[in-house]
């Protein structure tokens, strides 16, 4: 495909929540820069096909591995699956997220383990799958998509706060513990973002944001990008 800068080819990235918004932007970007890159999905089989023959059709390579993050075993196979197709495994991008709105004392159990147990861990189970592979190459890089509510608090989303900022402490001790191999650790926290939003997303309680304008998918991924460069040690 059409590279904008093909700083990360011959690298194979895995981008959870891979389908659509920031998700999409990110996947359609780290290919551009020359990754291989594989979208992950639990379900959404269409829209991920949708979003690899886009990257396919433009020249670069795309795989979908449809797996429950929250499932040890599937990550486990997602993570084996990848390895035996394209050899290795050098980026992971921790975006998978359900960001849904329920007061908190109308919050079930359920509810707040189906929210924590996507973005932590989620996050954990896939980071602890790729690091060996990471460490084997003494290269990685790993970015977890934060949350404004983890820093801020929003009313109606405990669940999404708590869990977001779990991802902080796991981005820091992540980042101390394997630096010494080249695996760098970084969490990006968006702002609000528009366009078409997915039915976990919320309606967004958090106050106006100081930038007079909405962002896009587009800026986190670049964003995402530049932390995933060889030189950003």
């Amino acid at each position: 495909m059409t590279t904008e800068n093909p700083t990360l080819r011959g690298q194979v990235a895995i981008v959870t929540g891979g389908v659509r918004r920031i998700g999409k932007a990110t996947a359609l970007t780290l290919a551009r820069a020359g990754a291989a890159v594989v979208i992950n999905a639990r379900t959404s089989r269409e829209e991920a096909e949708r979003a690899a023959e886009e990257i396919d059709e433009a020249g670069g390579r795309a795989l979908v591995k449809l797996a429950d993050i929250t499932d040890e075993a599937a990550v486990a196979r997602m993570v084996e699956e990848i390895v035996g197709a394209l050899g290795r495994i050098d980026i992971l991008v921790n975006n998978a997220a359900y960001r849904g709105e329920t007061p908190f004392l109308e919050m079930s159990f359920a509810q707040w383990r189906a929210i924590t147990g996507v973005i932590l861990d989620g996050a954990f189970l896939c980071s602890r799958a790729v690091l060996p592979h990471m460490v084997k190459n003494n290269f990685g890089r790993i970015v977890n998509i934060g949350g404004v509510s983890a820093h801020l608090g929003s009313a109606r989303r405990a669940h999404v706060g708590a869990g977001k900022t779990g991802l902080i402490g796991l981005t820091r001790a992540l980042a101390a513990e394997f630096a010494a191999q080249r695996i760098t650790v970084n969490c990006v926290v968006p702002g609000r973002i528009g366009g078409a939003r997915s039915a976990t997303s919320g309606h967004g309680t958090m106050a106006d944001p100081l930038v007079p304008r909405l962002g896009v998918s587009e800026d986190v991924a670049a964003m995402i990008r530049m932390l995933c460069l060889p030189t950003s040690d």
